[in-house]
């Protein structure tokens, strides 16, 4: 390099993630890392698009976000139009709406860590491409992955069971839902929710052996190459405990001292968006806090979503399995646990307290009542709904006229919220990984492992369509040119 030049590495396309954005990797004179940017390129703004429609259809719009995330969508978009229309859903329906995303998250879940994450975890983190894949995982630990793909298949059915459509369901209507449970329905999903919590229970196991009790990987798991200390959020039930559809929201400090806790229906007193002209996407931030730039600890607004922050800010789980397996995820990792790979080892914990959670709805004399909807109720104009997306906390916001027609709204989805963990994330393990221009293949992939972790969606991020992501390694001069890009694929 000469005297003044420098680098900027780009990786593309990403793997195992979908979406639009680059990692741009800027290196000094020595071929260190100086600086390093997520770059989110899809655009669609949702927002506007909701404008104009009639209120009670966004339910059924909302999910169309994406094809993965689209019941937690659904959710928060009918709970917040519950509030809107001012009708409060029958117990039965409540019930039934958090049976069916139970299933949802136990779907979503076995998604990513099956297909996303197993790869680098179950192989190796510096497998050839060619191997280092769902194919290859197969290959590897064809029993395993037999299961995960069978009982992804009974999670979807499930959904479809309850809610008419596995995906895009039509099922959550303001004030209840679409249609009640049969007892042929509830003995078939039964069936499905204890295979559900066996299969959860033996991946657990599984991952465990390999992994946590593997000394290859303990750098990897337990160093400080994928690390942050945040502010954690996440739903919580009235005891403080995990709850995916309903509850309040609680925010812990990096010591796990809780620091807020609050209605959805105050969230813009607590969370505030910053915008960066180098993405599509915004940097959510705890506004009372404030917002210090890219960086972590105690005096950063900067906070996370997701698997590991709803352990962290839940006092334990409501179900006996999942209570046992966070006591010892807990022992093992620290109270707040901060490994940012933690976030795989928490989605297994809670695909237990899912199946678990599905087990007691589905024991309750009232989840086969008729009595699903609520017609009637004082109009309110405005709703806010929270749900935890298996991805994090998402919040849907909608205000509307006297004639049921939006004309605000406003979503702050998991991956947003986690926007600036992912690009901390990414600038530092590029900087512990890359010394001297030294670029391997297997290298590219550890700073993909550090955004992978959060099981990030970019189509619900900036409210795009879903498609590919490309993700490339530029070098440029410093007065722009581009001398060399690094491409996977």
């Amino acid at each position: 390099m000469g005297e003044k030049e420098r680098k900027i590495i780009t990786i593309e396309p990403v793997t195992r993630l979908e979406g639009e954005a680059k990692i741009n990797i800027i290196l000094d004179e020595e071929g260190n890392v100086k600086d390093a940017y997520f770059q989110v390129m899809d655009y669609r703004a949702f927002e506007v698009l909701s404008v104009g429609r009639q209120a009670e259809e966004m339910p059924r719009i909302a999910n169309r976000i994406c094809g993965v995330c689209s019941w937690a969508h659904h959710m928060a978009a009918v709970k917040a139009l519950d509030q809107l229309f001012g009708r409060d859903p029958p117990p039965t329906a409540k019930k039934l709406r958090e049976l069916s995303y139970c299933a949802h998250t136990i779907h979503s879940h076995i998604i990513h860590f099956f297909l996303f994450a197993s790869p680098d975890l179950f192989l190796s983190p510096d497998a050839e491409p060619s191997v280092r894949n769902f194919i290859g995982l197969l290959q590897r630990h064809p029993e395993l992955t037999k299961r995960a793909l069978k009982w992804h298949t009974e999670s979807e059915r499930v959904q479809e069971i309850i809610g008419g459509k596995a995906v895009h369901p039509p099922f959550a209507i303001p004030g209840g839902v679409s249609k009640p449970l049969t007892e042929e329905e509830r003995v078939k999903v039964i069936e499905k929710a204890k295979g559900l919590l066996d299969f959860s229970l033996d991946s657990l196991s599984f991952f465990k052996k390999n992994i946590i009790e593997n000394e290859k990987y303990r750098d990897l798991f337990f160093g400080d190459l994928y690390r942050l200390e945040t502010y954690y959020m996440g739903l919580v039930d009235p005891n403080n405990q995990i709850n995916f559809y309903d509850g309040k929201i609680r925010v812990i400090d990096p010591e796990g001292h809780e620091t807020f806790k609050f209605d959805c229906s105050d969230y813009l007193d607590y969370i505030a968006e910053r915008v960066e002209p180098w993405t599509y996407t915004k940097f959510p931030y705890l506004k009372k806090i404030g917002w210090k730039g890219l960086v972590d600890g105690k005096g950063s607004g900067v906070y996370r979503v997701n698997s590991l922050p709803r352990l962290n800010v839940s006092k334990g789980m409501p179900t006996p399995k999942a209570q046992e397996a966070y006591e010892d995820f807990m022992d093992t990792l620290g109270r707040p646990a901060h490994a940012t790979l933690a976030f795989h080892w928490a989605r297994l914990i809670e695909m237990i307290y899912c199946s678990e959670r599905m087990l007691e709805l589905l024991e309750d004399p009232e989840i086969t009542s008729k009595d699903v909807m609520n017609y009637t109720g004082d109009y309110k104009g405005e709703g806010m709904g929270v749900v935890e997306a298996p991805r994090g906390t998402l919040i849907h916001h909608y205000e509307a006229d006297e004639n049921g027609i939006i004309t605000n709204s406003n979503l702050i989805v998991p991956t947003t919220m986690n926007n600036a963990a992912i690009c901390m994330e990414i600038r530092n393990s590029a900087r512990k990984l890359i010394r001297g221009g030294n670029v391997p293949e297997g290298v590219l992939n550890r700073v993909e492992m550090a955004f992978r972790a959060y099981d990030p969606c970019l189509s619900c991020s900036t409210h795009a369509l879903p498609g590919e992501m490309p993700l490339e390694v530029v070098i440029m001069s410093e007065d722009g040119r581009v001398l060399r890009r690094l491409r996977r694929g």
